[in-house]
């Protein structure tokens, strides 16, 4: 591909804008069809059920550390210049906005990624969430919990560079990285293996872990072969859900971007799933799980993500396969977030059958 040409002649904002549509297609498409959802695989491993859920996320994860990493070793990829790896963090902000974000996808069943995923499936609880979100992203961002989130980004801060690199901090460099995903990989299709796991879980889920590092290559390619600048990001949800909020509410005629692509295109990809797979199904509020609920989880959700700098995609998995030190932070503490979260909110009464979230059917938010 003639990326020069490529740019010249569309402009790096539809060229990023092109991009994003065609990774937010695939991520969309490969989620939906997979049952991609970073609450539900919590919630299998802390109730200790090694199952198809874990299988599906580890899959796609250790594909985006594999995949993101030989890019690297390859000389295809630099993300030297990536915000996660060259601009001062903040430590305290990652745990802390990770424990939030997991509490609060326990409380909504589902991560940003994956209530616009149910959305575009008929899910108007995962689309009420998906818009509280947005709003409290934004809010977070530059509204009146900005105050808040930079105030606990403040307590504990690392510089950009070597710092903010697991890999730099341990001495080793790219081709460990591609082993240490190996590793993930081989355990994640041991799983799905014992699991006995469907052909679409297997697809879907290496393929979502791939539109990661396809993310990652396509703006990265943009800046190289742009004579503007432009700004290497990889696959996220949270900056995205409120630029698109600020698209709604503003003028219309600002610069596209590659977030302004991905929403609709992981709206799209997913709607096609569901078509594919006949799950297109209208949902609304019901049982236990009430529409406060959702509401407050969302909120936690818009917050802690702007607060650990990004969401479970964002920062979990595409922070994660370039072994940010913040973005590994961050997923730890969804981790223990949504398990303490499941604890605590879903735990079945004494002497009740075991119906925890966990249970509860996958294609639920």
């Amino acid at each position: 591909m003639d990326w020069t040409a490529w740019i010249e002649t569309r402009g790096e904002p539809v060229v990023l804008a092109l991009m994003g549509l065609l990774v937010g297609l695939g991520f969309g498409f490969f989620a939906q069809r997979s049952r991609f959802c970073l609450r539900a695989a919590v919630i299998e491993f802390w109730h200790g059920r090694f199952g198809e859920k874990l299988s599906v996320w580890l899959l796609a994860f250790a594909t985006a550390v594999v995949a993101v990493q030989a890019l690297i070793a390859g000389g295809l990829l630099d993300t030297g210049t990536a915000r996660q790896l060259s601009a001062r963090g903040s430590l305290s902000g990652a745990i802390v906005g990770g424990l939030i974000f997991g509490v609060g996808m326990v409380m909504t069943r589902g991560c940003a990624s994956r209530l616009l995923v149910l959305s575009a499936n008929g899910n108007l609880r995962a689309l009420l969430s998906g818009l509280v979100f947005a709003v409290t992203a934004q809010a977070s961002l530059a509204g009146i919990l900005a105050p808040w989130r930079e105030a606990i980004a403040g307590w504990w801060v690392v510089e950009g560079g070597p710092a903010r690199s697991l890999l730099a901090l341990a001495g080793v460099g790219p081709v460990d990285g591609i082993a240490f995903g190996g590793l993930w990989l081989v355990t994640a299709a041991f799983f799905a293996w014992h699991t006995r796991a469907d052909a679409w879980r297997w697809v879907g889920g290496i393929g979502t872990g791939f539109m990661v590092a396809l993310a990652w290559l396509g703006t990265y390619q943009v800046m190289a072969h742009s004579f503007e600048p432009v700004q290497i990001q990889g696959l996220t949800f949270s900056g995205p859900s409120a630029e698109w909020l600020m698209r709604v509410l503003a003028e219309p005629g600002q610069p596209w971007t590659f977030g302004l692509g991905l929403m609709p295109g992981v709206f799209l990809g997913s709607l096609a799933g569901a078509l594919v797979g006949r799950d297109w199904k209208l949902e609304g509020f019901s049982g236990a799980y009430t529409m406060p609920r959702y509401i407050v989880g969302a909120i936690l959700m818009g917050f802690g993500s702007m607060l650990a700098g990004g969401c479970a995609v964002g920062a979990g998995m595409t922070g994660g396969a370039i072994f940010a030190t913040t973005a590994w932070l961050t997923l730890a503490g969804m981790w223990v977030g949504g398990g303490l979260a499941d604890r605590v909110l879903d735990r079945p009464a004494p002497g009740a059958r075991n119906a925890g979230a966990g249970d509860m059917p996958a294609s639920a938010p």
